[in-house]
């Protein structure tokens, strides 16, 4: 168990993940969060970051920092995608065990596993198979940092583990209009053909996929739930083990939202993965289970975009 007053650092504390991290640690009375800016601190240079750790000595991390993005995003920068997520996460995992940091979790993404994987999918299927295309770089990076915790572990004893999100959505989430994932997309979209009176919303592929979502708060509380309660080589899934097509969510998003026009597909444009559903059965194995359900979350969500309105021209 962390102490309430280790020194602990949340790497991506700006980021909607790494912000709710720290929620959660204040929330339950941790005093010692470490945090810095890219401007302060940047991930990819590891004279930076080596010096950071030297000084610093964190005992818990919790490494929430990445290049994230939607299907153009992901689609249009393979190379930036596969680059920097690899140099940053490598950097800090490898800076904290040089000094002994006692622990370290790794977040990472549902989109590691393969393509065609079973449905759920359990934390095993992880490598029997090819990867989505669309975004086979980024996977790339999580999983070499994923491993890189298991094989510091069994070479030098370490107790770093990992965590595989489902798609996330909530506060401080990205709402661009080209390089988010989709739920924030659609809070966008909408919103904005509400406001302006448009009669119709042109949404991509022909809504058939199946997606699960977790708010971002609901993770948080998992993260610090399980670096106080988990130990293991392999990673843990988190998500709700519930799934909708992304139509159901359009249309749910439409709800919350307001808008009452028309909504079209654009089936020229990509699907992803048809389906993404994780196996949940080990973090409720272990005790923990989500609070939120979808469309409060999209609520609560919409409430911090228009609060936050420089949020969308991110």
């Amino acid at each position: 168990m962390m102490e309430k007053n280790a020194k602990i650092y949340v790497a991506g504390h700006r980021g909607m993940v790494g912000s709710a991290i720290v929620r959660e640690l204040e929330r339950q009375g941790y005093t010692n969060i470490i945090t810095r800016t890219h401007k302060e601190l940047d991930l990819c240079r590891q004279d930076e970051v080596e010096k950071f750790f030297a000084e610093e000595k964190p005992e818990y991390v919790f490494l929430a920092a990445a290049k994230v993005g939607g299907i153009i995003a992901n689609q249009s920068a393979l190379a930036d995608f596969m680059y920097d997520n690899m140099i940053l996460e490598m950097n800090v995992i490898h800076s904290a065990w040089q000094n002994g940091c006692k622990k370290l979790e790794f977040l990472g993404s549902s989109c590691i596993y393969p393509r065609m994987a079973p449905q759920p999918m359990p934390e095993s299927c992880l490598l029997t198979s090819e990867l989505e295309k669309t975004n086979e770089a980024y996977a790339l990076a999580k999983i070499s940092g994923l491993k890189y915790c298991e094989f510091l572990n069994k070479q030098y004893g370490t107790d770093y583990i990992s965590v595989m999100p489902t798609n996330l959505y909530g506060p401080n989430d990205n709402y661009h209009p080209t390089h988010s994932h989709v739920l924030p997309a659609l809070i966008r979209r909408f919103h904005e053909a509400k406001v302006n009176g448009l009669p119709e919303v042109t949404c991509w592929g022909d809504g058939s996929p199946l997606r699960e979502f977790l708010y971002v708060d609901d993770l948080a509380n998992l993260c610090v739930f399980l670096m106080n309660n988990y130990s293991g080589d392999e990673t843990v899934n988190a998500g709700t083990g519930k799934e909708l097509t992304i139509r159901e969510l359009t249309e749910l998003v439409a709800k919350v939202i307001g808008y009452e026009g028309k909504i079209n597909w654009d089936t020229s444009k990509p699907n992803g993965t048809p389906r993404k559903l994780l196996d949940v059965s080990k973090a409720t194995a272990l005790g923990w289970t989500y609070k939120t359900e979808l469309e409060e979350g999209i609520r609560l969500s919409y409430e911090d975009f228009l609060n936050n309105p420089m949020r969308a021209e991110r």
